[in-house]
């Protein structure tokens, strides 16, 4: 598709801007979905009762009187002639609309009522009159320097321009079934609606579509796996692990022994695994996944494990050779951060077979990197990676056996969907001495309570997170960001404390370079987004507080309290909202994961069971999986049977669709 800067009207900052919210393409603004619509109905003077909200239009009958009061407060007077009688208008800090309200000018006027005056104060003045007498307006999710004006013009200039090019990933006979418009005309109408009827009929299309689209990949990848699923037959004796287990300086619960059962048993069958390992926050995945690594490399296989972040990886890597110092294999630590000269004795190593275990991120899936006899794959936090890089490290091996990992527990009904080929391992019970983090919902003017509490927590040596939503100011919300917070804790603890920031747009290495100085207390207060979410180890960290906490989906509020509540000493994670109370206090009383998804799946759908937006394959743009699950299944339905569909003349739709898989 045409790039991004021959847009008309994108320039190259407004394309530097546009880039900083992950529009780096013209698919990119085109599905640049509003994430509300503002309905403008026109309302008449004589059915308005004092104090009504009032959205009216007509033409400006007298030249604007501009008062000013002091520096940054000013006021503008004029009169309106609307269809329903003549009106006062007032509106504060607007001085820069004088020049463009002349007499006869036509404006829609949006504020509030006072009737004994017959006046609207106004808290908006839009140009033109309501063509209709429902206009819906479009909002956009921007960032600082471009306004939801701005956004609505340069995706309409990119669809008149580059229309033609936008794919239809929908096959023509759905098209035809469900009476559904070309996708063109649906992005028109979606950015442009005229009515809320035919708002709602694009969106049920492109959400289809998106759906449709995922499914697809998901039921290519499921049916790929049982065409493969004759796997490596190992012979694996269970007593050598069970010996190995006795001598760990820690016992395991139930639940992790059940899973490493369920490794060895897979691990053991002539049938390749296709395997989920759920375990809530803390409840001891990663030892079980190292014992298959073991359980592996006793049967003579490689194993590789894929984390999302080096630091993660970095962590995994040290806790392995921990647990392995008295064994003889040799493991690899593989990430972008490893230099040229090691990864070429890594490569060595895995190509001839001398390295049994390799722990990395996506630098493990690169063309360099080739296994002697790969027999395990896990990928940590699998949700994390995109379809087609789990994809990519699979196959790596031979016919390596499948271990994905995932702290976020899954309402059933959703996981039946995505993972209905794979077996699930379930780890629920809490490890011997894993305290109860104790969780408070609390207001902004009860800050200052949370301050002391910080501060008592920071006297004795201990660390904290401090969590905001966003990473800057953006021209439609006023949610708290995190550069506003590192000012505000800089004027409150900057004397004696070390504060430092880490989120999502910052350079992988920079990240790192921070949570590692996190980890070894050369930071006391790490001040960041969602990005901590899955992270490093830091016993000493004792308090997480989360602002705007109403803003995050319950299971993310769920991860992001187990940063904390590692070590020994007792933790708190503080909830800071004015609103959305009675969801919130559901965080105060309940601890188990599983029940806070359930609680997350039917509050807001699908939301943030996956944490951000930009979670690997599960960041949908327009699509929910809570409000929209019966056209998920319906998708899920299509997708399979046009995959198996031998007749069909669509060949290059499939190609498309399935090369999407390896491209992302």
């Amino acid at each position: 598709m045409t790039a991004l800067k021959d847009v008309k009207g994108i320039g190259v900052k407004s394309l530097s801007l546009l880039q900083k919210i992950n529009i780096n393409t013209v698919e990119d603004l085109v599905t640049h979905y509003p994430f509300r619509y503002d309905i403008l109905e026109r309302n008449n003077l004589s059915e308005m009762e004092d104090g009504d909200k009032i959205v009216i239009d007509g033409k400006v009958e007298s030249i604007p009187m501009l008062m000013r009061f002091k520096a940054g407060l000013n006021k503008m007077n004029f009169r309106l002639v609307t269809p329903s009688g003549v009106v006062g208008v007032s509106i504060f800090n607007r001085a820069f609309l004088k020049s463009q309200l002349t007499v006869g000018t036509g404006v829609t006027v949006i504020g509030k009522y006072d009737k004994l005056k017959n006046v609207i104060t106004a808290s908006d003045i839009k140009m033109g009159l309501l063509t209709n007498k429902i206009k819906i307006e479009p909002v956009y999710h921007c960032t600082t320097g471009i306004t939801n004006k701005n956004m609505s013009t340069y995706i309409n200039m990119a669809l008149l321009m580059y229309g033609k090019e936008i794919y239809d990933y929908i096959p023509e006979k759905y098209i035809s079934k469900y009476n559904f418009l070309n996708k063109k005309t649906s992005l028109n109408i979606v950015h442009n609606p005229s009515t809320p009827e035919k708002l709602k009929e694009v969106q049920i299309r492109l959400k289809y579509e998106e759906l449709f689209e995922f499914m697809f990949k998901i039921n290519y990848l499921k049916l790929q796996n049982k065409k493969e699923r004759t796997g490596l037959s190992r012979n694996i004796d269970k007593k050598v692990l069970d010996k190995f287990i006795k001598k760990l300086p820690f016992s395991l619960t139930n639940d992790q022994l059940k899973a490493v059962d369920d490794l060895v048993k897979d691990l053991s069958s002539p049938y390749r695994m296709n395997r989920l390992l759920q375990g809530d926050v803390g409840s001891g995945k990663t030892i079980v996944s190292f014992l298959g690594m073991l359980a592996n490399h006793y049967s003579g296989y490689q194993s590789a494990l894929m984390a999302p972040t080096e630091i993660l990886a970095n962590q995994h890597y040290q806790n392995l050779k921990e647990l392995l110092k008295e064994e003889e294999v040799s493991i690899a630590l593989l990430t972008g951060s490893t230099s040229k000269k090691d990864k070429q004795v890594i490569y060595k190593g895995l190509k001839e077979g001398t390295i049994s275990m390799v722990i990395g991120t996506h630098a493990l899936i690169q063309d360099e990197v080739e296994y002697n006899n790969l027999g395990l794959v896990i990928t940590d936090e699998q949700h994390r990676f995109g379809v087609h890089q789990r994809a990519n490290l699979q196959n790596k091996g031979i016919k390596p056996d499948v271990l994905f990992m995932s702290a976020t527990p899954i309402p059933r009904t959703y996981a039946l969907t995505i993972y209905g080929d794979m077996d699930v391992s379930i780890i629920k019970e809490r490890p011997k001495g894993r305290q109860k983090i104790d969780t408070y919902v609390k207001k902004n003017s009860e800050i200052k309570d949370v301050l002391q509490l910080m501060y008592d927590e920071l006297k004795q040596k201990h660390q904290v997170y401090v969590i905001a939503p966003l990473i800057e100011d953006s021209e439609n919300s006023d949610l708290t960001t995190v550069c506003k917070l590192r000012d505000q804790m800089k004027l409150a603890f900057g004397e004696h404390y070390r504060i430092d920031i880490v989120h999502g747009k910052m350079a992988s290495q920079n990240k790192d370079n921070i949570m590692e100085q996190f980890k070894n207390n050369e930071v006391q207060i790490l001040i960041s987004t969602t990005v901590v979410e899955v992270g490093v180890d830091v016993p000493n960290a004792t308090t997480i507080v989360i602002f705007d906490a109403d803003r995050f989906g319950l299971s993310t509020l769920h991860q992001l309290r187990g940063r904390v509540g590692r070590g020994t000493s007792k933790s708190q994670c503080i909830l800071i909202s004015d609103s959305d109370a009675e969801r919130l206090k559901i965080m105060e009383k309940e601890d188990d994961g599983f029940v806070i998804s359930e609680e997350d799946f039917k509050l807001r759908g699908h939301g943030d069971l996956f944490g951000t937006k930009q979670s690997g394959d599960m960041s949908f743009k327009i699509a929910d999986i809570k409000s929209d699950y019966k056209i998920l299944l319906q998708a899920k339905k299509d997708s399979e049977e046009y995959l198996l569909d031998k007749n069909t003349d669509e060949e290059e739709l499939k190609k498309k669709l399935i090369t999407s898989i390896t491209q992302g």
